[in-house]
């Protein structure tokens, strides 16, 4: 029997009339949330053992919801990727083989051969249900996108049954959590349910918009919430930070994508001792971590995502002196608990990612000081991760896009650094009368994120510099590339 499932049922069995849930679309009780989940449970009759359910919602209640339904059948779960376009949505339900799909009325709903469901409950009285099975386990499936090839599907079972003995009630909660990822990605996903099986209250958003964050953070007395870069970055700067009563917040974790040092500063300034940062990846959720009073006469530490988590072990592969004082620099391999079982359904891919003797290759640079913290120095392929949850674009997918305007001719897409993280630049060769914002509009059009859409566009009637085998000179342009001025 799960362990998992079994601590979720009990918590919100006695959960009573605490509050589960909270946002704008009002406020869900222990009860009421169990009263749904028996009554989604009720809905998937029929769904069991070798099926692949696929929840395709937005951040609310129901949709967390579902997902614990169809794990409660015995069933596969896959969540459809919110970051997503129509295309990648597709692509994904097909190499899952998914057999049902949950979805929100008002989403897209990709074609399919799989049984259709609405994300509602059924009929009041199924919760009456009493009797429900525990499966032995469970098992999600994370989506990426598919624009640049099959897209990858991240399969986890070990890490919820870890998160069952590590999310205990705590003496001085119930805490208040505020999850502004979507519930299909994994960071999301994991703070919600943590939360619960804490017997906290999850406050949900729906997006992320800086004045509505800072006004739930004194309102609701938010007490824990997690921020990628952009994110914080916008915190920061909104004007509405000063008069915020931040004082309920005892944890502000940082990570999904690189944090630039004075953005760090910022944040230790603002939020002091709740501030932590974290490093790891959909296939390894929890790697690295370094609190607060970790940087406190290191400054040099501002640059680390910390030191290895109990439970894992890292290393560099192909390591070299990568800043001339003695430290190797290389692929940053790991292995240990948190740690996906594999890409589902994806063998070879499985096997490209592990060395022969279990090590993830992360496809992340970096190098170790000698203390054991871990530095992050890029990318050891052509993958730009920026956008609000640090998701991961890769930089043909955008050129693809802009090849199909009319009036382009060649383009290059590449990340650059800027103040607040990696942004996507595109120069383009293009025919006169093109405008850079009529550019970001084709992308945002062509590939549905406004991930894909680049910071910067520098447009030029010139053909772009080429290779000597006659590709785009990227190692050029970006060399000749400064950002504009702010």
């Amino acid at each position: 029997m799960s362990h998992f499932l079994h601590r979720l049922l009990r918590v919100l069995a006695d959960g009573g009339a605490a509050t589960a849930f909270t946002g704008p679309s009002g406020r869900t009780t222990y009860a009421e949330a169990r009263a749904l989940l028996l009554r989604l449970h009720h809905k998937l009759a029929g769904v069991g053992t070798g099926d692949t359910v696929a929840v395709l919602g937005s951040n609310r209640p129901e949709t967390l919801l579902a997902q614990l339904a169809a794990h409660l059948r015995g069933a596969s779960v896959l969540l459809v990727p919110a970051s997503a376009n129509a295309a990648d949505r597709a692509a994904v339900l097909r190499a899952a083989g998914v057999t049902a799909l949950v979805v929100e009325p008002g989403q897209a709903a990709p074609p399919g051969p799989h049984r259709m469901l609405p994300l509602a409950p059924s009929a009041p009285g199924a919760e009456d249900e009493t009797t429900v099975d525990v499966p032995p386990s469970v098992h999600t499936v994370f989506g990426s996108g598919g624009t640049t090839g099959p897209p990858k599907l991240i399969s986890h079972r070990g890490i919820y049954e870890g998160m069952a003995h590590i999310f205990q009630p705590d003496a001085d909660g119930p805490w208040r959590v505020l999850v502004v990822a979507p519930l299909s990605h994994l960071t999301g996903n994991c703070a919600a349910l943590g939360a619960l099986l804490r017997g906290d209250t999850v406050v949900l958003h729906d997006g992320f918009d800086a004045a509505t964050v800072l006004h739930a953070i004194a309102t609701e007395r938010v007490t824990h919430l997690s921020l990628t870069p952009p994110r914080l970055a916008a915190l920061l700067d909104h004007p509405a930070l000063p008069d915020t009563d931040l004082s309920s917040l005892r944890s502000v974790s940082l990570g999904a994508s690189p944090l630039p040092e004075r953005r760090l500063r910022q944040a230790l300034e603002v939020f002091g001792p709740a501030v932590g940062q974290g490093y790891g990846l959909t296939e390894a959720p929890m790697v690295a971590s370094i609190t607060a009073a970790e940087y406190e006469g290191h400054p040099g530490r501002l640059g680390s995502v910390g030191r290895i988590v109990p439970g894992m072990q890292a290393r560099v592969e192909g390591g070299h002196d990568g800043d001339g004082d003695g430290a190797s620099c290389g692929e940053v391999l790991v292995r240990g608990l948190a740690l996906m079982e594999g890409y589902h359904r994806q063998p070879d891919r499985t096997a490209a990612a592990f060395t022969g003797d279990g090590w993830l290759r992360t496809g992340d640079l970096g190098r170790f000081d000698a203390d054991g913290y871990l530095y992050l120095l890029g990318r050891a392929d052509d993958v730009v991760v920026t956008g609000e949850h640090g998701t991961k674009v890769h930089c043909a997918a955008v050129e693809d896009a802009l090849a199909g305007h009319p009036l382009v001719r060649q383009a290059a897409v590449f990340g650059a650094e800027g103040d607040d993280g990696a942004l996507l630049h595109a120069v383009v060769a293009a025919e006169p009368g093109l405008t850079a914002a009529a550019v970001r509009d084709h992308v945002r059009a062509t590939l549905g994120g406004e991930h894909f859409v680049p910071a910067h566009v520098r447009l030029t009637t010139a053909d772009l510099p080429l290779t000597a085998v006659g590709k785009v000179d990227t190692t050029a342009l970006r060399a000749g590339f400064s950002p504009p001025a702010r």
